[in-house]
């Protein structure tokens, strides 16, 4: 049996601050808290919530506006939280002040938006990172391990799922185009991110849907392929509530992750002959957010701006599969003309 709790680690003296009040920004907000990490501005679209959220943790400044918080000297690191249709500027505002930029998932609505952000971040010498955080997970950390070290031997197949019961609405944001709607880039993104993670980015993809009555996607299916000849299978759906479980199936061993797979969760490797051949037990403090923060952390104070869990150019990539994605299923935004 394989535990691991969560570490602190040393202090890097980035001043963290908060863009957008919503319930991601709180979740964040709490990790970075759990995790001793300094929030010392909130920055929302009014004031008034702004002061809400300042007050809830304790943070000395509340800007009514995101210039206010953009500008704000006191602050080094902005964590981005506004919905994805706002990631792009939002960011850039951010970067435009010399702000290092952590960006919550789907990075921007599509490639474009994130090689424009990218090549703005590269001028001003900044870190932008996609807030990916499960990627970050003590558990995500060891599975890459295993299978770096052979004990799959060669994999052959991943299989992830993230299927939500949400909403029916049409107004909610998730069933509206406009708001940048739909199972994939909320839902979707997960998974997608989960098997280039573990096989590379896709030498061929497939994808199927069905589109609500709004237009957006309610259940996305993909089936691709990768460098080594390996296929994965992807499932996201925003009407149905399925397992979130997750499995990695190589030649001498499968591993086989307990849902819900993309948070702190727990796993076993399971030989080919059905002996069992390692467990692991996640045992971390929060939801588990901070070990990005903590990541991002680490490369400013090395100097860098970028990292090696996810690289930017395989952010943008990503971005890439999920505009192919779209453009099989049919699906694409207003923004976009």
């Amino acid at each position: 049996m394989t535990n691991q709790t969560t570490s602190g680690s040393s202090d890097t003296g980035l001043r963290w601050g908060i863009l957008a009040t919503g319930g991601i920004a709180h979740a964040f907000t709490r990790d970075l808290r759990t995790a001793g990490r300094e929030v010392v501005a909130v920055g929302s679209r009014t004031q008034d919530s702004a002061t809400r959220f300042a007050e809830e943790y304790g943070i000395p400044h509340a800007h009514g506006s995101y210039e206010q918080l953009a500008a704000d000297p006191d602050v080094d690191i902005i964590y981005i939280a506004t919905p994805h249709p706002g990631h792009r500027d939002a960011a850039a505002l951010a970067i435009q002040h010399g702000k290092h930029v952590l960006v919550e998932k789907p990075f921007t609505l599509n490639r474009d938006e994130a090689v424009a952000l990218c090549d703005l971040a590269a001028d001003a010498g900044v870190l932008v990172m996609e807030a990916m955080w499960t990627r970050y997970l003590p558990h995500m950390v060891r599975l890459r391990e295993i299978v770096a070290a052979g004990t799959l031997g060669e994999v052959r197949t991943v299989f992830a799922d993230h299927t939500q019961r949400i909403s029916d609405d049409p107004t909610h944001r998730l069933n509206d185009l406009s708001l940048g709607g739909g199972a994939l880039l909320d839902l979707g993104i997960y998974p997608v991110s989960f098997v280039c993670d573990l096989l590379g980015l896709p030498t061929q993809v497939r994808a199927l849907a069905r589109l609500m009555e709004t237009g957006a996607d309610a259940e996305v299916a993909t089936v691709m392929t990768h460098p080594s000849g390996a296929v994965s299978t992807t499932v996201s759906s925003s009407r149905g509530a399925g397992p979130n479980t997750a499995h990695i199936v190589g030649t001498e061993a499968r591993v086989e992750i307990s849902g819900v797979w993309y948070a702190a969760t727990d796993f076993r490797v399971v030989s080919h002959d059905g002996t069992i051949l390692e467990e692991y037990r996640s045992e971390i403090e929060g939801r588990g957010m901070q070990f990005q923060a903590l990541e991002a952390e680490a490369l400013v104070a090395a100097g860098r701006t970028d990292g090696d869990v996810l690289p930017i150019a395989e952010t943008v990539a990503i971005m890439g599969v999920l505009d192919d994605i779209r453009d099989q299923i049919g699906v694409r935004y207003p923004q976009e003309g």
